[in-house]
């Protein structure tokens, strides 16, 4: 393989938290909240479930850690699940990532900053009359299509950008990242400071007048909701061939990064609720078009803090929107250079990017904008991605059996509770989101499942290419 067929390892560890944070910031940070207050009635609750979830996720990274700093490749889990568990498993996340973890995750993104566009320059509607047709009663793909038009804009228009080079991709994460943390302590500056404010009720346990006590189920539907907002740390393992020592950086930036935005989520949802009351937020999520941020800004700033939120909205949006669609094609890019995808994905363009890759994760992104609303997209995600990030974390005891003296650059701390715990949690997400969100559980499970007919026909292809006799080359 040539030099130019080589993936440029050009991120340092600056970079690599720059990636992890921007992958995880977007959209939860300013909506989930709503739904969370709707589950559970109480502030205080409201506030334990982001802990509790942020808890789980640094397990789950910590886990991760080890892992990557292991066995750090391009691919990320693609990788690492080839020497874990077979290439059988390693192809079906491959193709998971694909058919909805990823590409639904950039999706989602995109239509919250379409969403928050809207809200700020109306756009015009487009085939209203159409917005009441659907597939399977489940489906609404004209229902606010200007605003799928515009996310799916969005996607085309990163994705050209990312196709620059990984470096041009992450200096906008960079660029953007910065403008979302100034975005953010300011809301949480003046928000905390604001005559509005009560921060002791944002810690109160008691549930609002009338309401059901919380319950186990209740809380595991928050945490859902919860774990979209901290979804995306791990993608950093997909440019592992593209960070100056992985093997130490990975581990390093996924533990500061996790860690720096479970403060951020603590801080700026405990200024949401010491400015709207759990009753305000329940009839922001009654609303459906209301986003909780914008409406706790609107609070002590008026119309100007409005515009002011659903601008940095938009800003968030757009950066981590960026940073999943960069991180993301690598890993269809490792599986094509085995046989296992689409070929042309295995291409590099004269950046030294897998611009085909970008390109086909491009293409399914937008159709899944068509798809659905963003709660529906986002559970999807979060009960497709924790049965990887399971596995995952079991596969640091099965590395642990399979390579005892093999050199590690991190051990996760706490073994073998936190990966123990970490394991134990995503088996009982799993399930209860099967009961609480049987329909968003089941498309995920569809689409995942599409992997097996397609391992065969790429294993069916490649054995065709490796039998074929060479044919005979004619010069003109």
């Amino acid at each position: 393989m040539g030099k130019n067929d080589q993936l440029d390892r050009s991120l340092g560890l600056r970079l690599v938290i720059v990636v992890v944070i921007g992958n995880i910031l977007g959209s939860g940070v300013y909506k989930k909240v709503a739904p969370m207050a709707a589950e559970l009635h109480s502030p205080g609750w409201v506030l334990l479930c982001w802990a509790l979830a942020g808890i789980i996720t640094l397990f789950g990274a910590l886990s991760n850690a080890e892992v990557a700093g292991l066995l750090a490749d391009t691919g990320g889990e693609y990788a690492y699940y080839k020497k874990i568990y077979n290439r059988f498993f390693a192809f079906i996340f491959g193709w998971s990532l694909f058919a909805v973890i990823q590409t639904a995750a950039i999706s989602s993104l995109a239509y919250v900053f379409a969403q928050s566009l809207n809200s700020i320059l109306p756009l015009p509607p487009l085939l209203s009359g159409l917005a009441d047709f659907s597939i399977a009663g489940t489906f609404f793909p004209f229902a606010g299509l200007s605003v799928k038009l515009t996310a799916m804009l969005l996607i085309v228009l990163l994705t050209w950008v990312n196709a620059k080079g990984v470096k041009f991709g992450a200096g906008l994460s960079t660029l953007i990242l910065l403008l979302v943390f100034a975005g953010i302590s300011i809301i949480v500056f003046f928000g905390l400071g604001s005559r509005q404010a009560d921060i002791g009720s944002s810690f109160t346990l008691a549930t609002t007048a009338g309401a059901v006590p919380v319950t186990f189920s209740a809380v595991f539907a928050a945490m859902l909701a919860a774990f979209w907002a901290y979804q995306g740390w791990a993608a950093i393992g997909y440019l592992g061939g593209e960070i100056k020592d992985a093997h130490r950086n990975i581990p390093r930036g996924i533990t500061i990064g996790v860690l720096t935005v479970v403060a951020i989520y603590l801080l700026v949802n405990m200024t949401y609720l010491a400015l709207l009351p759990v009753a305000a937020m329940e009839e922001v999520h009654a609303a459906r078009n209301l986003i909780a941020a914008v409406e706790a800004v609107r609070t002590f700033w008026g119309y100007g803090g409005a515009v002011f939120i659903s601008v940095l909205i938009l800003v968030t949006t757009l950066g981590c929107t960026n940073a999943t669609i960069l991180a993301s094609s690598r890993t269809y890019f490792a599986m094509a250079r085995e046989g296992m995808f689409f070929r042309k994905a295995a291409d590099l363009n004269q950046a030294h990017v897998p611009a085909h890759s970008l390109l086909y994760q491009c293409i399914w992104a937008c159709l899944l904008v068509l798809s659905g609303t963003f709660d529906q997209l986002t559970d999807m995600v979060i009960f497709a991605v924790f049965i990887f990030y399971g596995a995952t974390t079991f596969g640091v005891f099965v590395l642990r059996r399979k390579m005892p003296d093999a050199h590690r650059p991190y051990k996760v701390w706490g073994y073998p509770v936190v990966p123990a715990i970490m394991v134990l949690f995503c088996v009982a997400l799993f399930f209860n989101t099967i009961l609480v969100r049987p329909r968003e559980a089941g498309i995920g499970m569809v689409l995942m499942l599409t992997g097996i007919p397609m391992y065969w026909w790429f294993e069916k292809r490649k054995k065709g290419r490796v039998e074929a006799p060479p044919q005979d080359k004619v010069s003109s």
